[in-house]
C-alpha cells in the first residue's frame, strides 16, 4: 500500500489533533509531509518529535528559528518555514496527495484555495473557505479535478447519506430536503433576558463537542450553523429553501437527507470529530478511527425541534447573505470573526455579535464575487468596519 502524503492545515487544533491521531493509527497510510500551525510552538515541536513531518510551518520568521533551533537540537530533518507563502506551497507540493484544510476563519482561504488547485484531495474542515468564496473555490475543484470531502460532522454526514453520483443534481437524485442538524449550543434554553450577561467562559461551554473558543462562541449564536448552511449550498449545490436547519440537542444525528419517496436517510454516531475525520481520510473505503460504537439503548431518545430565529438571529442572517449572494457572505463571516474575538476580549457584550454583524451588514453593499482579490478586499473592509464600530462601543 502507498502511503499518502499530507499536509495539517492547523495541526495544533482540535482537528488537527485528531487527524494526527488518525494518521498515528494507520502508519501504513498516511504519512504527516507537513505540519502547519499559527503559534503554538511547543505543540508543534512535540508533534514533529513523533511525526518527523519533511516540513513544518509558523506565523512568523522568529517564531520559525524558535522551532528550527529545537528541531536542529533534538535531531530531526523537518525544515521549517513561516508565512502565507510556505501554507500556500506546501499546500500545493507535488509529494502532498492530501490536505487537511483545518486552520480556523479567513486565513485558511488561500492555501485550501491553492490545494484545489492543484488537483489536491482537499478534506476540508474550514468553513470559511466556502462561505468567503464559495463559487471560486468549488470553480477551483472542478477545473482541476481535485476531491472534496467534507469533514464537518454535518456536511460529513450528508455526504454520507446522499448517493455518489449526487453532482449530477439533487431533484434528479430525488432529494427533497437536506436537515442540517444543530445542537443548539449551551444557550438553547436560556431566558432571552439572560443573554445579556452571558460571558465568554459561559458561551465557550459547549454541551456536546470539545471545540477551539472561537467556534465555540459560533455555536453559542448559531453563526456557527449559518455558516454551514452556506457551505452546504455550495457542496451540495443545493438551493438555500432545501436547507432545513433542526435542532437537535444530543448531537447523535449528525445531519440527514429526506428523499421525494418519504425515505430520510441519516448518519449516526458519537460526537467524536475523529469519525468523519477518518471516513474523509480514507474515502471511499473505513477504518478504525478509535470511536466508542454507538450505544443506542444508552442514547434512548432523540428530540427534534426548529429554531428560534429570534434568539438566534446570526442563523437568520446567514440566510439573508446567501439569497442575497456576491460578497455578501465574506462581509457577514469577516464581521462576525471582528465581533467574536472582541467578544472574547470582553469588548463586547455577548448579544452585540449579532447586532454588530447586521450594522456591517446594512453599512456595506456586497459586490460580485468575481476574484480573490473582490473576496479578499470585501473582507478586510468588513473587518475595518466592525473594528471602527467596537472603536466607537456602539454595542458596548
Amino acid at each position: 500500500m502507498t502511503r499518502q502524503n499530507i499536509t495539517v492545515l492547523g495541526s495544533t487544533g482540535s482537528i488537527g489533533v485528531s487527524t494526527l491521531d488518525i494518521i498515528r493509527r494507520h502508519p501504513e497510510r498516511y504519512r504527516a509531509y507537513a505540519l502547519c500551525a499559527h503559534s503554538q510552538v511547543d505543540k508543534l515541536f512535540a508533534q514533529c518529535q513523533e511525526f518527523q513531518p519533511v516540513f513544518a510551518v509558523v506565523r512568523d520568521a522568529q517564531l520559525a528559528g524558535d522551532l528550527a533551533g529545537r528541531c536542529r537540537a533534538a535531531g530531526l530533518a523537518t525544515e521549517v518555514r513561516f508565512g502565507l507563502d510556505a501554507l500556500i506551497e506546501l499546500s500545493a507540493d507535488p509529494e502532498v496527495d492530501a490536505v487537511m484544510a483545518a486552520i480556523v476563519g479567513a486565513a485558511g482561504l488561500e492555501p485550501t484555495l491553492a490545494a484545489a488547485r492543484a488537483g489536491k484531495k482537499v478534506m476540508l474542515a474550514n468553513k470559511e473557505v466556502l462561505v468567503m468564496a464559495g463559487e471560486l473555490f468549488m470553480h477551483a475543484v472542478r477545473e482541476n479535478g481535485a476531491a472534496l470531502l467534507p469533514v464537518d460532522s454535518e456536511h460529513n454526514a450528508i455526504f454520507q447519506s446522499l448517493p455518489a453520483d449526487f453532482a449530477r443534481g439533487l431533484t434528479a437524485c430525488g432529494v427533497r430536503k437536506i436537515l442540517l442538524t444543530a445542537s443548539g449550543g449551551p444557550f438553547r434554553n436560556t431566558a432571552l433576558a439572560d443573554l445579556h450577561s452571558v460571558t465568554p467562559e459561559q458561551a465557550c461551554a459547549h454541551p456536546n463537542w470539545v471545540m477551539g473558543r472561537k467556534i465555540s462562541v459560533d455555536s453559542a449564536t448559531m453563526m456557527n450553523k449559518g455558516l454551514e448552511v452556506i457551505e452546504a449550498r455550495w457542496i451540495f449545490d443545493a438551493a438555500p429553501d432545501l436547507i432545513q436547519v433542526v435542532v437537535h440537542p444530543q448531537s447523535v444525528m449528525h445531519s440527514a437527507v429526506q428523499y421525494a419517496d418519504g425515505s430520510v436517510l441519516a448518519q449516526l454516531g458519537n460526537p467524536d470529530m475523529r469519525t468523519p475525520i477518518a471516513y474523509a481520510m480514507a474515502w471511499p473505503e473505513r477504518i478504525d478511527a478509535g470511536v466508542e460504537p454507538l450505544d443506542i439503548f444508552a442514547v434512548g431518545r432523540l428530540d427534534f425541534q426548529q429554531p428560534d430565529l429570534e434568539r438566534f438571529r446570526c442563523l437568520q442572517l446567514a440566510y439573508d447573505v446567501l439569497h442575497e449572494g456576491g460578497t455578501a457572505p465574506a462581509i457577514l463571516n469577516a464581521a462576525n470573526e471582528v465581533a467574536v474575538a472582541a467578544f472574547l476580549d470582553c469588548q463586547l457584550p455577548f448579544l452585540g455579535i449579532a447586532r454588530l454583524n447586521e450594522a456591517v451588514l446594512d453599512a456595506l453593499p456586497a459586490g460580485s464575487e468575481g476574484s480573490l482579490a473582490d473576496v479578499l478586499a470585501a473582507d478586510a473592509e468588513a473587518r475595518s468596519c466592525a473594528a471602527q464600530m467596537i472603536r466607537e462601543r456602539r454595542f458596548a
